[in-house]
C-alpha cells in the first residue's frame, strides 16, 4: 500500500514539476528576441501596472468585507459568503459575458453609464475590472477565516480599554491576521496576473491598451510557439517573484 501510495505521489509531483522543466529547457534566446518583436514588454507593463492596482483595490475592499464575513454567523453573512465564493467557481468566459451583460454598452448599466461619459469595455479599466472580479475571492475567503479565527476575547479586550470599533480592526485584528492577509493577497495577485478569459472577453486584446501577457501569449502561440514560451516563462518568473516578495513579508510579521 505504501509502495503505490508513493508512486501515485511521485506521479502527481512529475506531473506538476516535468511541464515546467519542460518550459525552462525549451526556450532559447531567438525566442525571447521575437517575443520582445510580438509586444512582449509593452504586455507586461500593462499586466504590471493592472495587477498592482487590482490587488490594491482587492485588499483595500477585501479587508473590511472579510473582517465583516469572519466575525459574524447569520443568514445575511451566509448569503454573502456564497456570492464572494461564486467567481471562483465561474468559467472565465461566463466571467466576461457577466460582465459584458453588467457594464457592456447594452448591458443593465450602460446606459447609465453612457450617459455620464462612462465606457468601461475594451479599456484599461475593463482589464482591472476583470481581474478584481476573478482574484477577490482568493483574498477574501482565506482573509475571513484569519478573522474568524482570532480570539474574541483579545478584540473584547481592546474593547473595554476604550478602543473604538474602527481602532480595533485597524490596531489589533489586522495585526493578528496579517500573515494570513498576505498569504491570500499572494494567491489573488497571481490569479489576476494569470487571468485570460473574462479579460478577453470584457477588455478585448488591443496591444497597449488592453493586452496583458496572458492574451499576448495567446494571441502569439497560434502561429508561433517559441515567442508565446518566452512569454510563459517571464509570466512564470514575474509569479515566482511574487510569491517570494509576499512570503518574505509573511515571514516578517510572523510571530
Amino acid at each position: 500500500m505504501r509502495l503505490v501510495a508513493a508512486a501515485l505521489a511521485t506521479a502527481l509531483v512529475l506531473l506538476l514539476v516535468v511541464p515546467i522543466a519542460a518550459l525552462v529547457g525549451t526556450v532559447s534566446g531567438s525566442d525571447f528576441a521575437r517575443a520582445v518583436d510580438r509586444g512582449m514588454l509593452e504586455a507586461l507593463a500593462l499586466s504590471l501596472a493592472s495587477t498592482t492596482l487590482t490587488a490594491l483595490l482587492v485588499a483595500l475592499l477585501g479587508t473590511p468585507l472579510a473582517y465583516w464575513l469572519g466575525r459574524r454567523d447569520g443568514a445575511l453573512a451566509r448569503t454573502v459568503d456564497a456570492l464572494v465564493r461564486l467567481p471562483a467557481v465561474t468559467p472565465p468566459a461566463v466571467a466576461g459575458v457577466a460582465l459584458l451583460a453588467a457594464f457592456g454598452r447594452s448591458g443593465v448599466f450602460g446606459e447609465a453609464l453612457l450617459a455620464l461619459g462612462i465606457t468601461l469595455p475594451f479599456t484599461p479599466a475593463a482589464v482591472v475590472m476583470a481581474q478584481l472580479f476573478v482574484a477577490a475571492p482568493f483574498y477574501v475567503l482565506p482573509a475571513a477565516a484569519a478573522f474568524r479565527a482570532i480570539d474574541a476575547d483579545l478584540l473584547w479586550t481592546a474593547r473595554t480599554l476604550g478602543a473604538g470599533p474602527l481602532r480595533v480592526f485597524a490596531r489589533v485584528a489586522v495585526p493578528l491576521a496579517a500573515p494570513a492577509l498576505l498569504s491570500g493577497l499572494g494567491v489573488a495577485w497571481a490569479r489576476a496576473l494569470g487571468e485570460l478569459g473574462a479579460t478577453l472577453m470584457f477588455a478585448g486584446n488591443l496591444p497597449g491598451a488592453t493586452q496583458t501577457l496572458p492574451i499576448a501569449i495567446y494571441a502569439v502561440m497560434e502561429g508561433d510557439l517559441g515567442p508565446a514560451r518566452a512569454m510563459a516563462l517571464v509570466l512564470l518568473a514575474w509569479a515566482v517573484v511574487l510569491f517570494a516578495l509576499l512570503r518574505r513579508g509573511r515571514g516578517r510579521d510572523a510571530p
